[in-house]
C-alpha cells in the first residue's frame, strides 16, 4: 500500500489546485472594480442624505364657526377650487345685510352718481341762503347811500332855515335805520358764509362715511366667502383634521395638499464635494421605494448657507469648546425623468444622487 507522499498523488503528479484561477480572477475583479470606482469618484460626487421633496400647503380656516360640511376624505386627490369645508354662513349673512343697510344709510347722506344726498341739499341750501343775503346787502347798501344823501342835502336845507328842524331829525332817523339794517345784513352774511362751511364740511364727512360703509360691505362680503374653504392648489388631501360639527377658530389648520406636480430632490452634500458641482449638471438617482427605478435630473441650485445655518440653535464657533464638524450644504436637483405611472415620488422618500462634474 503506498503511502499519502508516494509519487502516485494528484500533487506528485505536478497538476495544479483549482482555488488558484478563482483566486486570480477574483483578484482582476477587485482591481478593475476598483479602478472603476476611483474613475468614477473622480467625475461624480455621491449621497445618500437626500430626499424627495414637494410642495405641501397647510389649508387653514380664515373665520370661525362651526363646519357645516367636509366633502374631501383621507388621500383623496381634489383639483384647485374645488371645494373641501363648508363653515356655517347665517351669522357672516347678518353680518352683510347690516353693512348693505349702513351703506344704503351713508348713500342717503353723501349721494350717489343717480342723485344728491343729504349733505349736498344741505349746501345748496346755504348756497341759496348767501345769496339771499347778498342780494340784502346790496339793497341795504343802496338804502344806505340814499339814507347819507337825503340826510346831506337835509342838513344844507336846515342850515338855510328852508325845511324845519322835524324834518332833519326824521332824515337822520332814516339814515340811522339805513345803516343799522346794512350792518345786520352783514352779520347774516357772515352767519350764512359759517353755515356754508358747515354744510361743505359735511359734504366731506358724508362722503368718508359713505367710503367706510362701501369698506365695510366688501369686508362683510369678504368674511362670508371664506366659509367655503377651497382648495388652493391640485394634489391629494392629508391628514384631514377636520369633522362635521366641529367650531373652527380662524387660523386653526383643517387639513394638508400635498402637490403631485411640484416635486424635487433636496440633497445635503458635504462641503468638501461642492468644489466642482455646478448649476445645471446631470444628476442620477436611486429612489429607495424603486430599486429598479432610474429617476434623472439635474441641479437647479445651491444653497447660500449650510443647513445648521438654519438651525433653530446655530452653532457659536466661537465658543472655547471647539469641535470641527464638515457642514452639510443643501443642493435642489430638478425632476426631468420619474419612475413612470403608478410609482410616483412622494415627499419624505429617501433617495441617493450621483451628480456627473466632469
Amino acid at each position: 500500500m503506498a503511502s499519502p507522499m508516494t509519487p502516485e498523488t494528484p500533487a506528485a503528479n505536478g497538476k495544479r489546485s483549482p482555488a488558484l484561477p478563482v483566486l486570480a480572477v477574483l483578484a482582476l475583479a477587485a482591481v478593475l472594480w476598483g479602478g472603476k470606482t476611483v474613475l468614477y469618484n473622480r467625475t461624480h460626487v455621491s449621497t445618500d442624505n437626500a430626499q424627495v421633496d414637494g410642495t405641501i400647503v397647510p389649508v387653514l380656516a380664515k373665520v370661525g364657526g362651526f363646519v357645516a360640511a367636509v366633502h374631501p376624505v383621507e388621500n383623496q386627490r381634489v383639483k384647485a377650487g374645488d371645494l373641501l369645508v363648508q363653515i356655517d354662513s347665517s351669522e357672516y349673512l347678518m353680518r352683510l345685510a347690516q353693512a348693505d343697510a349702513d351703506l344704503a344709510a351713508a348713500v342717503a347722506g353723501a349721494g350717489n352718481r343717480d342723485g344728491e344726498g343729504q349733505a349736498d341739499a344741505a349746501v345748496k341750501n346755504a348756497q341759496s341762503q348767501r345769496q339771499v343775503i347778498d342780494a340784502q346787502i346790496l339793497s341795504a347798501r343802496a338804502a344806505q347811500a340814499k339814507a347819507t344823501a337825503d340826510l346831506g342835502r337835509m342838513k344844507e336845507l336846515v342850515a338855510k332855515q328852508i325845511v324845519s328842524r322835524q324834518q332833519l331829525d326824521a332824515t337822520q332817523a332814516a339814515y340811522d335805520q339805513a345803516t343799522a339794517q346794512l350792518a345786520a345784513a352783514e352779520r347774516q352774511a357772515n352767519a350764512a358764509t359759517a353755515q356754508l362751511a358747515g354744510a361743505q364740511s359735511g359734504v366731506k364727512f358724508a362722503q368718508a362715511r359713505l367710503a367706510g360703509a362701501r369698506a365695510t360691505r366688501e369686508n362683510a362680503l369678504l368674511q362670508l366667502t371664506y366659509t367655503h374653504v377651497a382648495a388652493p392648489l391640485a394634489g391629494s388631501v392629508s391628514r384631514k383634521q377636520v369633522e362635521v360639527g366641529q367650531l373652527v377658530q380662524p387660523g386653526q389648520p383643517l387639513l394638508t395638499i400635498v402637490s403631485d406636480t411640484s416635486v424635487y430632490i433636496s440633497a445635503n452634500f458635504k462641503e468638501t464635494q461642492l468644489a466642482d458641482l455646478k448649476v445645471g449638471q446631470s444628476v442620477a438617482i436611486e429612489v429607495d421605494s424603486y430599486p429598479d427605478c432610474d429617476a434623472e435630473g439635474k441641479v437647479e441650485s445651491v444653497s447660500a448657507a449650510t443647513g445648521a445655518r438654519f438651525a433653530l440653535l446655530p452653532p457659536d464657533n466661537s465658543t472655547g469648546n471647539f469641535t470641527k464638524v464638515v457642514q452639510r450644504v443643501p443642493v435642489r436637483v430638478q425632476l426631468t425623468k420619474g419612475c413612470g405611472d403608478g410609482r410616483p415620488l412622494r415627499p419624505g422618500m429617501s433617495v441617493t444622487v450621483h451628480i456627473s462634474t466632469k
